[in-house]
C-alpha cells in the first residue's frame, strides 16, 4: 500500500476498509481519548431543523422585512401570504423570491451503516452577540462538510445572524452593499471549522453578497492559514457592482484566531474565474458564470462544479495557476506540478469583463452555455477514487411537473433524466474524461415517499402549487467516497450522498431529503455494469429536517491503494 503525506495536495478521502466493516458500521479500530466526540473512521452528516413558529412570519408584512420601493433601482416589494408554519411557510416564495428563514445548524455522527452516533449542536448566534453561525433552512446548496488538509478538522460555511431571520440568504454582505438588492439587511458570511474534541473556529468574510457560501476547505498545510470556498452572489439589477462580482464563486478566506465580535472583516478575495468569452461565447451576466456549488482538492489542483442558473456553462472546472491549461479554448488539463491558487483575482476587476480568467472547463465534460441551450447535467459534489476516475453527482434538473395517473415527476423518472452518480473515466489516448455511465438504480427517482408528520396531500393552500407536498427524489448533491478492497480480490468505491428533490412544496430545498450509499466495483467500465449496483436508502430526514453535507470525521485516515 502507497501511502501520500499530508501535504495541502490532497484531501479526498480514499480509504483501505472491508465493505463488510463499512456496511456494519465497525469501520477500524482506534485509539480514542474520553474527551473526543467525533470517532475516526465515520461520518458526519449536516442537519437543519426548522426552529420557527406561527408567529415567526405574519400575513401582509412586508417582505422582503425593511424593503423599500425603489424605481430607480428596480427594487419592489412584496407581502407575506401565509404565516411560519412549517411547511406552509414556504408558500411565501410565490410572492417573494427570496423567501427563506435561517434555523440552526446540528452535526450528526453517524457509523458508516447509518447507525446514529451523537450530535454536536453548531453554536448559533442567536441573541446577535457571540460567536456563531447559523444555515437558511430552505437554501439547498448550503451545508457542504469537507476535510482540512491535514485530515483533523472539518469546515464549512453559512451565515452570521439570528436564528428565525427572514432572507438572510440574499442578503447583502456589509462591505459589499448592492442597492438594487431587494433585500436590504446586510449580514456576514462565514466559514467554520470543528475538531474531533468539538472544538469551532469561525471566520467572517464578506463573500458572497446576495447570495450564499456553500463550501469551505480549510487549508492548513506547508505554512498555510486558509479557506477554500465557493458560492454564488448577486440578487440585483445589471450592471452588479464591483464588490459583489469579486465576492462570487471561489474565493480565498483568511482564517481569523479573535472572536467574531473582533475580527477585521476583509473584503472578498477571489482567486478563481471563469467566462464564457473564453469558449468563444457571447459574454452573458458579469459574474454569475462563477455561481459555484461543489468542490475538492486532488493531487493539488481545485476543482469546482457549476450545476445551476440561467448563466454560464453546468459543468466541471478546475483552477489553473499556470495560464497554459487551456489559453485557446477553455478546456483542458490540469498541469502536472502547478501550484495551488492564492492570487487575489480583485485587482483584476472591469466592468466589461468582471475578473481575469484562470479557469478551464475539465476536457471532456459539457461546454455548452446555458443561454445557448437548456443544460445536459447538473453537477454538484465530486470524488475521484484515483486519477483516472471521477464521481459526479448531479442533482437532476429540479422540474417538478407532476403526473397524477403515475404518481410521479416524469422530469425526475423519464430515462433520460440526468440525476444520479456520474461515473467518469479518462481516456489517456484522446486526454479526455468520457463519462461511463450513471448510477440510478435503488434512488427511486420521481416517486413520492412519505415523510411521518409531513403533509400527503396537495399543496392548495395560498400561494401553494396545487401539487403534492409529498417529495420524490430527484438526484445527488455532497457526496464522500472511499475505496475498498485489495489487488487480488479487486477495490470496490463506496459512495455516500444526500439527495436533492422535486415536490409540490412552496420550496423543494425545504423538503425532507434522504442519505444513500452505494458500492461501484471500480474496475467496472460500462453501463453493463452499472445498472447492477443498487443504491441503498440509508437515512432519511424528519419532518422540519434537511440533510445538507457529508464528511468522515476529523482524524480519519488517509491512504491510496
Amino acid at each position: 500500500m502507497k501511502r501520500f503525506s499530508r501535504s495541502g495536495a490532497r484531501t479526498q478521502c480514499v480509504l483501505r476498509i472491508s465493505p463488510f466493516l463499512l456496511l456494519s458500521g465497525l469501520a477500524m479500530e482506534v485509539s480514542v481519548s474520553a474527551q473526543t466526540v467525533m470517532t475516526p473512521g465515520n461520518l458526519v452528516v449536516s442537519r437543519s431543523v426548522y426552529a420557527g413558529t406561527a408567529s415567526s412570519v405574519t400575513v401582509g408584512q412586508v417582505l422582503p422585512p425593511g424593503c423599500v420601493p425603489n424605481t430607480a433601482n428596480k427594487v419592489t416589494c412584496s407581502n407575506a401570504v401565509v404565516n411560519g408554519v412549517y411547511p406552509y411557510v414556504f408558500n411565501n416564495i410565490s410572492a417573494d423570491a427570496a423567501f427563506g428563514i435561517t434555523s440552526p445548524l446540528y452535526l450528526d455522527q453517524l457509523t458508516p451503516g447509518g447507525v446514529l452516533v451523537g450530535t454536536l449542536p453548531v453554536p448559533n448566534n442567536t441573541t446577535g452577540s457571540g460567536d456563531g453561525l447559523v444555515t437558511s433552512f430552505s437554501s439547498k446548496s448550503e451545508g457542504a462538510l469537507h476535510l482540512s488538509t491535514d485530515g483533523q478538522t472539518l469546515s464549512f460555511m453559512d451565515y452570521v445572524a439570528p436564528v428565525n431571520a427572514i432572507d438572510v440568504s440574499n442578503s447583502n454582505t456589509p462591505a459589499a452593499i448592492d442597492p438594487t438588492n431587494p433585500v436590504p439587511g446586510a449580514y456576514f458570511r462565514a466559514a467554520a471549522t470543528v475538531n474531533a474534541q468539538g472544538q469551532f473556529t469561525f471566520t467572517e468574510t464578506n463573500a458572497y453578497s446576495g447570495n450564499n457560501g456553500r463550501a469551505a476547505i480549510y487549508v492548513n498545510t506547508n505554512g498555510n492559514n486558509f479557506f477554500y470556498s465557493v458560492g454564488n452572489a448577486g440578487n440585483g439589477g445589471t450592471p452588479e457592482p464591483q464588490q459583489v462580482v469579486a465576492g462570487a464563486g471561489l474565493q480565498l478566506i483568511p482564517a481569523l484566531k479573535q472572536s467574531e465580535a473582533s475580527q477585521m472583516v476583509p473584503l472578498p478575495m477571489p482567486v478563481g474565474s471563469f467566462n464564457v468569452t473564453q469558449l468563444g461565447d457571447a459574454a452573458d451576466k458579469v459574474g454569475k458564470d462563477d455561481n459555484f456549488r461543489g468542490m475538492t482538492l486532488y493531487n493539488n489542483v481545485l476543482y469546482v462544479t457549476k450545476g445551476s442558473g440561467g448563466n454560464g456553462v453546468n459543468t466541471v472546472y478546475f483552477v489553473d495557476t499556470t495560464g497554459t491549461a487551456c489559453p485557446a479554448t477553455g478546456v483542458g488539463l490540469p498541469v502536472a506540478g502547478a501550484p495551488l491558487p492564492t492570487t487575489n483575482l480583485a485587482p483584476s476587476y472591469t466592468a466589461a469583463t468582471g475578473l481575469a480568467n484562470n479557469m478551464c472547463i475539465l476536457a471532456g465534460f459539457p461546454t455548452v452555455s446555458n443561454k445557448v441551450s437548456s443544460p445536459v447535467a447538473y453537477p454538484f459534489g465530486l470524488f475521484f477514487a484515483n486519477a483516472t476516475t471521477l464521481y459526479v453527482a448531479d442533482e437532476g434538473d429540479g422540474v417538478n411537473t407532476y403526473n397524477a395517473a403515475s404518481n410521479t415527476y416524469p422530469n425526475a423518472s423519464a430515462a433520460t433524466a440526468t440525476g444520479g452518480l456520474q461515473k467518469w473515466l479518462f481516456n489517456a489516448a484522446t486526454q479526455t474524461w468520457q463519462l461511463a455511465y450513471t448510477l440510478k438504480a435503488g434512488l427511486n427517482l420521481g416517486t413520492p415517499y412519505t415523510v411521518p408528520g409531513y403533509p400527503t396531500g396537495l399543496n392548495n393552500g395560498v400561494g401553494g402549487s396545487g401539487l403534492p407536498f409529498a417529495p420524490a427524489t430527484d438526484g445527488l448533491r455532497n457526496i464522500i467516497g472511499t475505496v475498498a478492497g485489495n489487488r487480488v480480490q479487486g477495490y470496490n468505491v463506496v459512495i455516500w450522498a444526500t439527495s436533492s428533490t422535486v415536490s409540490g412544496s412552496g420550496d423543494q430545498g425545504a423538503d425532507p431529503n434522504k442519505i444513500y450509499v452505494i458500492t461501484d466495483r471500480l474496475s467496472n467500465t460500462s453501463a453493463a455494469f452499472g445498472v447492477q449496483e443498487t443504491f441503498t436508502d440509508l437515512r432519511n430526514a424528519n419532518s422540519g429536517e434537511v440533510l445538507r453535507g457529508i464528511s468522515f470525521t476529523p482524524g480519519t485516515p488517509v491512504t491510496s491503494y
